[in-house]
């Protein structure tokens, strides 16, 4: 199947008028997030050194990222003319580095580290999916759904070559939870924050716990439940526990129930 390019968006069909302040705002930072795709297209390369096949896919991985980051950068900039992708992506590498001298993974094995990936991409694949279905803009509309597509097929490969992995190096369900928990409590981490600010607020000083609300605050009312229950059975799925049932129904009506609450604190406090 052929892949999708900047070209083939229908940037004509453009309209000003349907654009949402809060979702440009939360646009404009996973534009830089996703932008940064080669960075940790390159770390990966490095973790998994001698396996040239999967340094393939990691690869491929990072060309379709730093795409993701050009065409919501490009949407940016038709929504708000201010605004430079360019400028604002430079802004943000200046002031979030990934560590990329490493020989291996920072998830204590390769298979945690795939499990890792597809956590991310559980996150990534939801979130573009809400944003879709919330978006009155045309135009970010095909885009973000260009971007889930990419996203829920990313977390298959990952997945298939995490299985690969777990056979080799035989890393049980609670190594596989330690490492969702700790990579879901870094979702709040700087880089989403850091990201929101360089893309939103330049010139003032770089405040973590402000720019995770601010950003939050943008990206919750997004996600309704069914977008909920199916991150929750990815993530089940990932960890290696049954994807559907009553765990799923408990922690979706938990997330669910969490972010509803944090939407109306952060709206109280604005």
């Amino acid at each position: 199947m052929r892949h999708w390019t900047l070209d083939s968006i229908h940037w004509d069909r453009f309209d000003p008028a349907k654009v949402n302040p809060d979702m440009m705002r939360a646009v404009k930072a996973a534009a830089m997030v996703e932008g940064n795709g080669a960075d940790y297209g390159t770390y990966l390369c490095k973790v998994f050194h001698d396996d040239p096949e999967f340094q393939q896919v990691a690869q491929d991985w990072a060309v379709e990222e730093v795409q993701h980051g050009r065409a919501l950068g490009r949407w940016a900039e038709l929504a708000d003319p201010t605004f430079s992708y360019d400028d604002s992506f430079r802004r943000f590498t200046e002031g979030y580095k990934i560590p990329l001298d490493v020989e291996a993974s920072i998830r204590g094995s390769r298979a945690g580290e795939l499990v890792a990936r597809c956590i991310v991409e559980t996150g990534t694949s939801t979130y573009y999916s809400a944003l879709m279905e919330a978006a009155e803009e045309p135009v970010l509309k095909e885009i973000c759904r260009n971007i889930a597509a990419d996203e829920f097929r990313h977390y298959k490969l990952f997945y298939t070559h995490m299985k690969r992995y777990l056979d080799r190096e035989r890393l049980g369900l609670w190594g596989r939870l330690k490492v969702v928990f700790r990579r879901m409590v870094e979702s709040e981490d700087d880089e989403l924050a850091y990201a929101y600010y360089a893309a939103n607020h330049p010139g003032e000083t770089y405040e973590r716990k402000r720019f995770t609300r601010a950003y939050a605050r943008c990206v919750y009312p997004l996600y309704r439940k069914g977008h909920v229950e199916r991150g929750i059975a990815m993530t089940l799925k990932a960890a290696g526990l049954n994807p559907t049932g009553r765990l799923n129904r408990f922690l979706s009506g938990l997330a669910y129930r969490f972010l509803r609450s944090r939407t109306a604190r952060l709206d109280a406090a604005s």
